[in-house]
């Protein structure tokens, strides 16, 4: 791989999960047994589970009707029974060479109703989702190492990433990110794969991809290009032939692009809304003088995170949709929209719209707390702000000791994943409705206890909540070094076990 040096370790994050890593012994084994201890710990949580809706007394609405090419808006519906069990278990092989610094790294994790689906260093594969754990699909080799991964899926089940081919024989320079494959995530096929014009400067550090109506669009900061979902046909591209250029993309049911001027530690952002069709700008808002870094987590509506001044995101800004206007900012004090934060701090895979700890919905946005110290209060909280006027207007407390995190939206509710604590206290995914504050289980389970604390890490794991199913999928894959032979775990889904007579 010609990803450059490996990320700094001398983060707090990394050291706090080096200390749990420290303790990780019989990964497999205790995986196998996790089923049977969620089995025997959900029955008081049985009690207070509401069948059919969403703890308002109303059915959970269905999702509106999407074309095939537009990126999907699952609305989930709550399960017979919340009971979890294990339906995807798959454990990566031949890390022994891989360690906590040099690391197997893993980037992209999607799913449908049958199939999730891993990027692992050069090969994306899937895996069958049913309770006989490790039931490979299918193997897609790639032609490159990955570089850049979206979170988006199509209505129909189709994604994008970005690969490095291998240094050609005889050529000086190599590791440029410059093919963009489009493929199937149910069948594992390549729709198509084509090569990224004037890409001699997409690295794995600063290409980002997205996807939007019927477009794939990429940003590498010298330049930019979108290609037709069905026919792989280039609609545009842009090359840098002034001090500003696209750093990266925001997709979903609009296109924002991340305009960045000068060089740091001067440089200065502004936000345009584009026609995915033709790059045409629509509108423009200028972010102020000062700002250190800037992030996209929602495109419609328009919402941005800015480091102004410091290196960590401050505000949020949200903007009006149809002109591009400020509505609203509000201060991060406090908050962890953790914006950037993955693989130690490394830009690596496309991070200018990845957010982990902020979802933002319709006309609400949802953003974690910061870590509580006090043993007797919540771990942490998750506050709901109005999107046009900042103000909070709700808020979902963990508990003790059992962090909570925002998933995604379903519909106007929010899926919110809780740690687990103990036995008694199952790990779950509930669904959150801001606007009665009800909360309704969706699943409760049980994690291995040795990967408990790195898979509940949305800075470390891909958490992904998808048709009735949760799945946890390590960023980076690292041997155990008291045991570096043993396979170790890439994958863990839990869906719903039932009720059964």
């Amino acid at each position: 791989m010609s990803f450059g040096p490996p990320p700094s370790m001398y983060t707090e994050s990394a050291l706090a999960a080096d200390k749990t890593r420290q303790k990780r012994r019989r990964r497999v084994l205790r995986t196998a047994a996790a089923s049977t201890a969620a089995a025997l710990c959900l029955g008081a949580g049985l009690l207070w589970y509401q069948a059919g809706d969403n703890g308002t007394g109303k059915a959970t609405p269905a999702a509106a009707h999407q074309a095939l090419d537009e990126v999907r808006e699952t609305v989930e519906k709550a399960p017979v029974s919340p009971e979890g069990q294990i339906v995807t278990q798959h454990n990566e092989e031949k890390l022994s060479k891989n360690t906590d610094i040099n690391p197997r790294y893993a980037p992209g994790t999607w799913a449908t109703g049958k199939i999730v689906a891993r990027g692992v260093a050069n090969r994306i594969e899937g895996y069958k989702i049913e309770p006989t754990y490790d039931e490979k699909a299918w193997t897609l080799k790639l032609a490159g190492h990955i570089c850049a991964t979206s979170r988006d899926v199509t209505a129909d089940g189709r994604t994008a990433v970005v690969i490095q081919p291998p240094k050609a024989k005889g050529a000086k320079t190599g590791g440029i990110c410059d093919q963009v494959v489009f493929l199937d995530l149910d069948t594992g096929k390549e729709l198509w794969q084509k090569k990224m014009p004037a890409a001699d400067f997409a690295y794995v550090t600063n290409t980002n991809l997205t996807l939007t109506k019927g477009v794939v669009a990429v940003a590498w900061g010298h330049g930019s290009v979108a290609y037709d979902m069905k026919t792989g046909k280039r609609l545009w591209n842009t090359t840098t032939v002034s001090q500003c250029h696209d750093t990266g993309f925001a997709g979903g049911s609009a296109l924002l692009a991340l305009v960045t001027c000068g060089d740091e530690p001067d440089a200065t952002y502004r936000v345009e809304k584009l026609n995915p069709r033709t790059g045409r700008t629509r509108w423009t808002y200028k972010l102020a003088d000062g700002v250190q870094d800037a992030f996209l987590p929602s495109s419609d509506p328009p919402v941005l995170a800015v480091a102004a001044g410091d290196s960590e995101v401050t505000d949020l800004i949200t903007l009006d949709a149809g002109h591009g206007k400020r509505l609203a900012t509000i201060s991060m004090g406090g908050y962890e929209p953790k914006c950037g934060k993955r693989y130690s701090f490394s830009p690596y895979f496309g991070t200018v719209d990845n957010c982990d700890g902020l979802v933002v919905g319709r006309s609400r946005l949802y953003v974690m707390s910061k870590e509580q110290t006090d043993i007797k209060q919540p771990s942490d909280w998750i506050v709901a702000f109005d999107v046009d006027k900042g103000t909070s207007v709700g808020k979902f407390e963990g508990r003790p000791f059992q962090m909570v995190v925002p998933l995604r939206m379903s519909g106007d509710d929010l899926l919110i994943y809780r740690r687990s604590i103990d036995d008694v206290q199952p790990a779950a995914v509930v669904s959150w409705n801001p606007r009665t504050d009800k909360e309704t289980p969706y699943l409760l389970f049980q994690l291995p206890e040795d990967d408990e604390y790195e898979l509940s890490d949305p800075e470390k794991t891909e958490i992904t909540y998808e048709q009735g199913h949760v799945f946890f999928a390590p960023r980076e894959l690292a041997r155990d070094d008291d045991h570096p032979t043993y396979p170790v775990l890439s994958v863990l889904g839990v869906g719903t076990a039932g009720l059964k007579h």
